[in-house]
Formats: structure tokens, C-alpha cells, sequence
């Protein structure tokens, strides 16, 4: 299911349990509700919270950690092709071909990860990139002195150092937020907001709050599904490295 599918599910879970409360406010008694119980429920209402706040924030922490990661991959990818191609256009014009093979290698790896259909595209299998094209290309040079050995050495590094990040973005790209903590964390604020509601008089202005806070709640399971999936949905990795790659490529 989608990013603001699951947020939505979540949203109705945690507003429905303001409602919840507010319905069994008025089906208890009156006694279950004076200043000792009320006390106490307001103490565990303190402590779920707690708990529910604290997970939210490492799990947002995370997500952007993650997000991140997948950033500075794609600039280190970039900055690599570029170093490769001037590391080609040292060696001679014998390098055409390679460098040719890095630049459709950068265009394929551009498309994938800027594809509107992100999810399918990022999840293609690695060895589709090209990269294998490109070191045999590298590995097919005959060197003739010293300086063109030490630069087919360097370029040989620098390909399969492409070739280790995109398959570390691709294994990372199989990651996701745990599910099973993700319920727990929407359950824990679904029973904050069902003591709220029994807590709370019925009016409008209470359920305006409920309302507002249980978006924002939303807001942030949604912010978190986004930032695990960086090549799909309206939090996107930048592919403007890549781009300033392939346009600096062949001068």
C-alpha cells in the first residue's frame, strides 16, 4: 500500500479514537471519571505518550538517516563518473568507446532513479545499468607507458566503485520502516487519543485539537514512509548530480 494510504489508515485510527472516548465519556459513570480516577488516567495517559513521542522521534531520526544515505550516494556516484571521464580523457582518444559506455552507463542510471514509475525502476535488476560494458571497455586498453597503466589502474577502481555504490543503494532500496513498530507506535497514540476523548467535553473547539493533532500525527507516519522510499512519491531524492554529471560527460 502507498505512502498516504497507510497515513490515511493511520489518521482514522488515531482520530477514531478521540470519538471513541468522547462516546464512552458519556456511557460511563459519573464516578469512573472524579479527581482520583481522573488522576490516574491522566498519569497513563502521560506515559503512553511518553513512549509514543520518543518512537516517533527516532523513527523520524531514521527515516532521515536514510534518506540522507541515498543523497550522498547519489553525489558520490556523480562525482566518481565525472572523475572516471576526465581519467578516460588523460589516457587518449583510445578511450572513446569507454567513455561512451559511461554515458549511456550515467544515462540508464539517471533514468532508474528519476523514473515517475520510481518503486519499479530503482528495483531493476543492478546488473542492468551497464556497468559490466564499461569495465571491459576499461580492461580492453593497452597501455603503452607508465602514466596510462597508473590512469587504466585508477579508472578500473573508480568503475568498480560505481559498480559496489549502485548495488549498495539497490540492496538499501529493499529496506523499509518495521511494520510491526510502525502498528505499535499507531496503536499507543490511538489509545492516547481514546483517553483524551473520554477526558475531554464534546465541543467543537476540543474536536477541532483532536482533529488538528491527530493530522499531525498523520503527518509525520507520512513523512516517515517517504523518506524509506527516496525514488518514489513527493519526497525525492535530487537527481541533479546525476544530471551535472551526464552534461559534463564528453568535454
Amino acid at each position: 500500500m502507498s505512502s498516504p494510504g497507510l497515513s490515511l489508515i493511520a489518521f482514522v485510527f488515531i482520530f477514531g479514537g478521540a470519538i471513541v472516548g468522547m462516546i464512552l465519556r458519556r456511557a460511563l459513570p459519573d464516578n469512573h471519571l472524579r479527581d482520583d480516577s481522573r488522576d490516574v488516567i491522566k498519569l497513563a495517559t502521560g506515559l503512553v505518550g511518553t513512549i509514543s513521542a520518543l518512537v516517533l522521534g527516532l523513527l523520524v531520526a531514521s527515516a532521515k538517516g536514510f534518506y540522507d544515505g541515498q543523497t550522498t550516494e547519489i553525489t558520490h556516484i556523480s562525482a566518481n563518473i565525472v572523475f572516471l571521464d576526465l581519467a578516460l580523457a588523460r589516457y587518449g582518444p583510445e578511450t572513446k568507446e569507454a567513455r561512451e559506455a559511461l554515458c549511456n552507463t550515467t544515462e540508464i542510471i539517471l533514468d532508474q532513479s528519476g523514473s515517475k514509475d520510481g518503486a519499479r525502476a530503482y528495483r531493476l535488476d543492478p546488473t542492468s545499468i551497464g556497468g559490466g560494458v564499461l569495465y571491459d571497455k576499461i580492461q580492453a586498453l593497452n597501455p603503452s607507458d607508465d602514466l596510462q597503466r597508473s590512469i587504466k589502474s585508477q579508472a578500473l577502481s573508480m568503475a568498480v566503485n560505481i559498480g559496489q555504490m549502485r548495488m549498495l543503494m539497490y540492496e538499501q532500496g529493499t529496506l523499509s520502516v518495521s511494520k510491526p513498530l510502525l502498528a505499535i507506535m499507531v496503536f499507543w497514540l490511538t489509545v492516547t487519543f481514546v483517553i483524551w476523548g473520554l477526558l475531554a467535553p464534546p465541543n467543537g473547539t476540543v474536536i477541532a485539537v483532536m482533529l488538528a493533532s491527530a493530522l499531525s500525527a498523520s503527518g509525520a507516519i507520512l513523512l516517515i514512509l517517504e523518506m524509506y522510499s527516496p525514488y518514489e512519491g513527493f519526497i525525492r531524492v535530487s537527481d541533479a548530480p546525476l544530471r551535472a554529471a551526464l552534461a559534463y560527460l564528453g568535454h
